[in-house]
């Protein structure tokens, strides 16, 4: 019936053992649902979504998941962490109230919403954990089927571990055996990101199975407008391998037949682990009891019947019924486990609740007491007691009642005694707290960028000029054998060594897996990195173009770039993401939308080489670190002459430093990438005119010179213009705001800072778009030239 029953050593008792510790999480699990649901509409937590209805199916599951393993899923999967181990009834309330504390949240310290879970893939110090002890899962995101591209590279790792000669696997694999798992709804099916993922695996061949938990309804919408015939596993048969072709093993299985799910996920655990084939396990007639979410009931747009239905078909119910037929439990016994479950569950949810408010009233209680020394000496004495009073008569405080309180009476005090009493509190408790709501957006390890110390190219007399393509495919291919898990993989990255030709004749030396060639789907180009990042190897993922990473954006933006973040620094994804921009034919050719990419990606390093020598030593810089970078290399620098270092792989371009490439005395011109060659044409002729201006490569927008030597500069030319590809108000806005606010540059200027950018709209085809379309020499020239006139008009007369 089941693999445990095949097992000649289990004995009837103990298979009936661990049914019934089975059917005791489930119990749990749909407790801390019920009572979830109600601490939501009672105002404790702010939102709940819950895995109701999804108990059986997830203990299926949880039994065929392996040390080793990983799981990419969503918001539904709590009896899956609760049965492998990683998910406790206090751990699940403190993530209902958003405990802080990461010892009492550890799925993401309250920043993630409750339902959304992780595991701890890496040490305190950075290091990684051994990951091939522990049951492991990446840390959910929100956007639905967003899971999908980091589900593929995880099972990939797998792969490249099992195939890819010289990588030392300690800590992250045993000979590929590892199974990448994950769950989506039947209506997130639907979405783009799952479809691309499932050609992906097909294509690839790697170790994955996903799971749909199809209840029919997507929220309030029913499958009819989700999905062509209503049944996923029927419009993908065409995935179905066959004796001829790679493809899918395709499983269905009802939800609420316990002994049929164990089997079916047994069987799709070892197909995928043994013989690398991707599974998909369609599991219907799944039910949710309490709807969606706590943002509305489900009896508002389902039929009386399907209600009636779902109360039958309840897995829960069902399991029970099977369990009582086959005299596994009786009625008491089970009512009995139902009945302790209750229990448990709710001095679970006590016990959270306590934990999660502790802190937050010995915070009420110190500041209630400095009010009301600071009142006793004040001329607005009544006011601020009550404050004090209205403070302390809050039974269940949150934070933000505290600071609030406390900012309200520091008005009432300025200039008064209590003045410096309460701002050095509000200051310290700001100090205190913020971090536990924005701490670990990048990495505070040893190896986090900041720890690379710069080293420069070096030539010697034989060193010749050369293709900017040429530094790039001769540094890889020192990397390539520094580094066995490193790999690369893009459109065209393979056989013909990418468009540009700075992978040329990697793959024929390093192979097909490492030097790899994909499809047209960047969104999964991105998830392969990320999967693969997360267990250990250090991918370079290739976007053809800046201008299709759009296509990638939203995993950049969601699961990357948050991945630290939402795990308070318990996972990371040391990602390299390799593309090229800037400058060259069309509207989609010629992109440079980097006001959009940097404010959409905080947390990802934001890398704009000026040519490729410089490109190389960023790929050079972020192979010694543990943070996810894009590097964006000039698309028309490939063929400009550049000199061969002598030191390739060695040389290191610093993240976060600017560089100074022109001095002079009259005008600060900032900017970075193609624009820079640009700008130094109009340096030279305004310096036959008089004009000194002094130039600086910005190199890394993301992070923003960090020794702020821009502010350094205008001390000495008290004018600024920044130069910029984007559309105006794009990138061009974000570099004004760090050296105006940020560096406080705005002290230093005797002229109104401006921007040079490109026009609102995409550029344009041909050389005549694109001088018509983005800063030309002769526009920075007559800007620069305009700039100084308002200095000196007769020395600059207007030229209009």
């Amino acid at each position: 019936m089941t693999q445990v029953e095949a097992n000649s050593v289990l004995t009837f008792e103990d298979f009936k053992k661990e049914v019934l510790n089975d059917y005791k999480i489930a119990v749990i699990s749909r407790e801390c649902s019920l009572l979830g649901r109600r601490e939501v509409l009672t105002g404790k937590a702010k939102f709940g979504i819950f895995g109701d209805g999804k108990e059986v199916p997830q203990l299926a599951m949880a039994k065929a998941f392996k040390k080793g393993d990983f799981r990419s899923g969503y918001y539904r999967d709590q009896t899956f962490m609760m049965a492998i181990g990683e998910l406790t009834i206090t751990q699940f309330f403190a993530g209902l109230y958003g405990h802080t504390d990461i010892d009492h949240d550890p799925m993401s310290a309250g920043r993630q919403m409750g339902g959304h879970f992780a595991t701890k893939s890496i040490n305190d110090d950075g290091s990684w954990k051994d990951l091939t002890q522990q049951r492991n899962s990446s840390a959910d995101i929100s956007p639905t089927a967003g899971q999908m591209p980091r589900l593929l590279g995880l099972a990939q790792a797998s792969k490249i571990y099992r195939q890819v000669e010289g990588i030392d696997t300690t800590n992250f694999s045993v000979n590929g055996n590892e199974v990448a798992w994950g769950t989506i709804g039947n209506a997130s099916t639907s979405e783009g990101l799952f479809f691309e993922t499932i050609n992906a695996a097909g294509v690839l061949q790697v170790p994955m199975v996903i799971s749909v938990w199809d209840d029919a309804y997507g929220i309030s919408v029913h499958a009819k407008h989700q999905t062509t015939k209503e049944n996923i596993s029927e419009i993908l048969k065409g995935f179905q391998r066959d004796e001829a072709h790679n493809g899918y093993e395709i499983l269905k299985v009802k939800g609420w037949d316990y002994a049929e799910l164990i089997a079916t996920f047994e069987k799709a655990s070892q197909i995928a682990r043994e013989e690398h084939v991707p599974v998909l396990v369609h599991v219907t007639e799944l039910t949710q009891p309490q709807g969606h979410s706590t943002s509305g009931s489900h009896e508002r747009y389902k039929k009386a019947d399907r209600l009636e239905w779902e109360g039958d078909f309840d897995c829960i119910k069902q399991m029970k019924s099977w369990m009582v037929t086959y005299n596994i439990g009786t009625e008491e016994e089970l009512d009995a486990i139902d009945s302790d479950a209750k229990k448990e569950v709710l001095e679970g949810k006590k016990a959270a609740w306590t934990a999660f408010l502790a802190p937050i009233i010995s915070e009420q209680k110190e500041v209630v007491a400095l009010l009301e020394s600071i009142a006793a000496t004040s001329d607005n004495k009544v006011f601020i007691q009550k404050y004090a009073t209205d403070l302390n008569a809050i039974k269940e405080p949150i934070r933000k009642d505290i600071i609030t309180t406390a900012r309200k009476v520091l008005r009432m005090v300025n200039q008064e005694n209590g003045q410096k009493a309460l701002s050095s509190w509000i200051t310290k408790y700001f100090e205190k707290i913020q971090p536990k709501f924005s701490s670990h957006l990048h990495s505070t390890s040893k190896e986090n960028v900041f720890s690379v110390v710069e080293v420069k190219p070096t030539y010697n007399e034989n060193s010749e000029d050369a293709d900017g393509r040429m530094i790039l495919r001769d540094n890889f291919d020192v990397l390539f054998t520094k580094y066995p898990q490193a790999i690369v993989f893009g459109e065209d990255a393979g056989s013909i060594g990418d468009v540009n030709q700075g992978l040329d004749g990697m793959q024929e030396k390093y192979g097909e897996l490492r030097v790899a060639d994909v499809g047209i789907r960047e969104a999964t180009i991105l998830g392969q990195g990320i999967g693969m990042a997360m267990r250990g190897l250090r991918p370079i993922a290739e976007i053809q173009y800046l201008d299709y990473l759009l296509y990638a954006i939203q995993i950049m933006s969601d699961d990357l770039a948050t991945l630290q973040y939402r795990t308070c620094g318990k996972q990371k994804a040391p990602l390299i993401i390799r593309t090229r921009g800037h400058r060259l034919e069309g509207i989609w050719h010629s992109g440079s939308p980097m006001g959009m990419v940097i404010n959409a990606i905080r947390g990802i390093h934001v890398l704009v080489p000026r040519n490729m020598t410089k490109a190389a030593g960023f790929y050079n810089s972020l192979l010694e670190t543990d943070e996810p970078a894009l590097v964006i290399e000039c698309l028309n620098g490939y063929r400009l002459k550049e000199k061969m270092p002598s030191n390739l792989g060695a040389f290191k371009t610093p993240i976060g430093i600017v560089e100074t490439i022109r001095s002079g005395a009259d005008i600060t011109l900032v900017s970075y990438g193609s624009t820079l060659r640009i700008i130094e044409v109009a340096a030279k002729e305004l310096f036959e005119k008089g004009i000194d201006c002094e130039i600086i490569d910005i190199q890394s927008l993301l992070p923003f010179d960090v020794n702020q030597d821009i502010v350094k500069s205008i001390m000495k030319t008290n004018r600024l213009l920044v130069i910029d590809e984007d559309v105006p108000g794009g990138a061009s806005a974000f570099i004004l705001q760090q050296i105006l606010e940020g560096q406080n540059a705005y002290d230093y200027l005797d002229s109104k800072p401006q921007t040079l950018t490109a026009k609102e709209h995409r550029p344009a085809y041909g050389t005549d778009g694109d001088y018509f379309s983005k800063p030309s020499a002769e526009d920075i020239y007559e800007k620069v030239y305009s700039m100084m006139s308002e200095v000196n008009p007769k020395k600059f007369p207007s030229l209009y």
